[in-house]
């Protein structure tokens, strides 16, 4: 059998907050990629994006694993190794010194980072056995099914550690897609683990430019980071013909409700451009997160209830139409003290391809995408002031509005359309996987020899 697929692991799918994963899975199947799915959780979610439907590729959920929160090691073991006990026998008999060996990366791992209990104790890093045992649930299905020729991984913290692990047990070679928080918060990659994973793997991607020098000054070989946009269907997202026009101006906002996005911001502009008399009201999309409650309650500490208001998650499908009735669209992302941030929102470029003129802040892979007063207005992150002035401009200005709208339609056609961006990585991995070809009669070779 040919070992011409692609396996891509993946904590969850399909998941509402990831639809450029989902997108870019479909994106590559168009382009003639086989691939084979792996996801390490289940999703509930309570919405599913069309695109699911045409993937044809196979889904594996891993087992469920329990969390590691306030258990020991052994107890947590006990509950966990007969749902992965078979798949890793198998591996263990199969290839009993890769086994071994990642086994004791696993084990070295978890030593080397290890921390203090609240009273103080040494406790190993459990994380690395819990992400050890989901890899040879993968490297077991892998080398099962024979038709997997290089894994890859979405996000460089635990998926890129459990797709380097998979890896190692089932020989094959290994990439990974590094995106923001998990690149810049040290405790998801602690001491050199980055440097590791970075190491081992074929190459690496990330989603913007600026990630990409970051991770290219800590690569041994930087030649193998690539900047690869999350592009998006520009024929899907266009602008919208035929809309009936508004009775105020419509602020639109989307994101999971979390304090990188600045929604908080964006409620206290809201106020300011209240105060000043301007009509206007204001639509914030996203699932609920760890800033729910402190932005409902801002909203009505600020008395803007009436202005301002919260929506749960839509389909991409229901979002395009909410785009449409948008006068502007507002995302103030900021950097977090714990390296927390967003690296390219691809709500921005799905605002931008429909013809929504965009404000929001230059940080990240933001500026990327936005030229300051010619696809968009950039304000300073934590600013609601110099936020509100900007939303003010765009709404008092039809001539900016359409200035903005054609500029920003023109700069994701050109640079951000999926059917360019997706070209770059199906490339990587056709490397990948004809190298792979090229080395397994060596391989073979070694197998037989006595």
């Amino acid at each position: 059998m040919t070992a011409d697929r692609i396996a891509y692991v993946m904590n969850g799918f399909p998941r509402l907050s990831e639809t450029f994963i989902t997108h870019e899975i479909h994106q590559l199947e168009r382009l003639g990629m086989a691939l084979r799915l792996y996801s390490v959780k289940r999703e509930n979610e309570p919405h599913v994006h069309p695109v699911v439907a045409a993937i044809r590729a196979p889904l594996t959920y891993l087992p469920r694993a329990s969390s590691l929160t306030g258990s020991n090691l052994m107890g947590w073991l006990a509950g966990n190794l007969p749902a992965f006990g078979r798949a890793h026998l198998r591996v263990a008999l199969r290839h009993p010194l890769r086994w071994a060996g990642t086994l004791g990366t696993a084990l070295q791992l978890a030593w080397a980072h290890r921390g203090r209990d609240a009273q103080g104790r040494l406790r190993l890093r459990k994380v690395f056995i819990k992400e050890f045992l989901q890899a040879g649930e993968i490297a077991a299905d892998v080398m099962k099914q024979g038709d997997v020729g290089h894994l890859h991984g979405h996000f460089c913290h635990g998926v890129a550690t459990i797709t380097w692990l998979a890896a190692r047990m089932s020989a094959r070679s290994y990439s990974f897609t590094a995106h923001a928080k998990d690149i810049y918060q040290a405790e998801l990659n602690p001491g050199d683990l980055l440097e590791r994973k970075m190491h081992g793997a074929r190459f690496v991607a990330t989603c913007t430019c600026a990630n990409e020098q970051v991770l290219r000054a800590r690569h041994p070989r930087p030649d193998e980071v690539h900047a690869i946009y999350h592009g998006l269907d520009t024929d899907w997202f266009k602008p919208a013909a035929g809309t009936e026009p508004q009775p105020r101006p419509l602020i639109l906002s989307v994101g999971r409700l979390v304090e990188k996005k600045g929604f908080d911001q964006l409620v206290e502009a809201c106020a300011r451009l209240r105060d000043a008399g301007l009509d206007f009201e204001c639509l914030i999309v996203g699932e609920s997160g760890s800033a729910s409650v402190a932005i409902a309650a801002l909203i009505e500490a600020r008395g803007l209830a009436d202005r301002v208001r919260l929506h749960g998650p839509v389909t991409q499908a229901e979002l395009r139409g909410i785009y449409a009735r948008a006068s502007l669209f507002a995302l103030p992302c900021q950097v977090m003290e714990d390296g927390d941030r967003d690296g390219f929102p691809n709500v921005l470029a799905e605002s931008m391809a429909m013809g929504v003129p965009v404000v929001s802040t230059a940080i990240s892979g933001i500026p990327e995408m936005i030229d300051d007063g010619v696809h968009g207005l950039l304000v300073e992150p934590r600013d609601p002031a110099g936020l509100a002035q900007a939303l003010r401009r765009v709404i008092t200005d039809p001539a900016l509005q359409r200035r903005l709208a054609l500029a920003g339609r023109e700069r994701i056609c050109e640079r951000f359309d999926s059917r360019r961006t997706t070209v770059a990585l199906r490339d990587l991995f056709v490397a990948q996987l004809q190298r792979a070809q090229r080395e397994a009669p060596a391989l073979r070779a070694q197998r037989v020899a006595p």
